[in-house]
């Protein structure tokens, strides 16, 4: 590109905050335009990052004709919703993790995306990092023969404040949906889409899940054995093994 990409952002919270203060650090793209519900959150948000393009709803970031592509950072359940909203206005779109609360919702992102010929692509931030790349290489290159198991954990401590996202249904609130994505994003980088799926359940004090084990059985035979937890925290290991050699991370 001859030209850094201008960047439109819907939604000013921490994962904007984010987004907005590593790109400054690259020169492969700048923010250009910010949209929220409210002006006055759109123009604090602009002030902080020099954004010169301010608008108090998400319809007027996608239209505006300075924007190239946009990145979705508003909370889960409007994930579908906002990112629809840019496709039909003619963007790609960026969409943070998770991609949409529900495979129905992820289907249709993708079917609209690739109708309208549009990039759309979930912010799985960890398939970009060097050490991961290295292992896509190493496993093309066959170092670690057939595949026969992946094992991955996420967990964390999160102090049990009903008004807390990972906490509220109403935010699409769990374990799964915030941290579970990790290592079934990673399960899905190595082995494609499971043939079959077992997973156990246990709840947080307000319904959504709290702690989730999932066993993944592929067409190859292989198996790929994953969990999360909201309530402690985890090792947060992961190990790829096949019949030549292992990777431990």
């Amino acid at each position: 590109m001859s030209e850094p990409l201008r960047w439109g952002l819907i939604g000013t919270g921490w994962i904007a905050d984010s987004f907005a203060a590593d790109l400054a650090c690259t020169d492969s793209g700048r923010v250009v335009a910010v949209g929220s519900r409210r002006i006055e959150t759109a123009n604090a948000f602009a002030d902080r990052f020099e954004i010169p393009n301010r608008h108090a709803s998400y319809e007027a970031l996608v239209a505006d004709p300075d924007v190239d592509v946009v990145y979705v950072a508003t909370p889960h359940p409007m994930h579908h919703p906002n990112t629809l909203l840019a496709l039909r206005a003619g963007k790609p779109v960026l969409v943070e993790k998770p991609f949409t609360m529900n495979a129905a919702e992820a289907r249709e992102l993708v079917a609209v995306a690739r109708a309208e010929k549009l990039f759309c692509m979930e912010a799985m931030w960890t398939r970009f990092l060097p050490h991961i790349a290295r292992i896509r290489q190493l496993i093309a290159a066959g170092a670690l023969g057939e595949i026969v198991s992946v094992s991955a954990d996420h967990g964390q401590w999160f102090a049990q404040d009903p008004d807390f996202r990972l906490f509220a249904p109403e935010l699409g609130g769990g374990a799964l949906l915030d941290l579970g994505v990790y290592p079934v994003s990673f399960a899905s980088m190595l082995l494609g889409a499971p043939e079959s799926i077992v997973a156990l359940v246990e709840p947080a004090f307000t319904g959504v899940d709290g702690q989730t084990s999932m066993l993944l059985g592929y067409a190859s035979g292989a198996q790929a054995i994953l969990s999360c937890t909201s309530l402690a925290k985890s090792p947060t290991r992961a190990a790829i093994v096949g019949t030549e050699a292992r990777i431990e991370i």
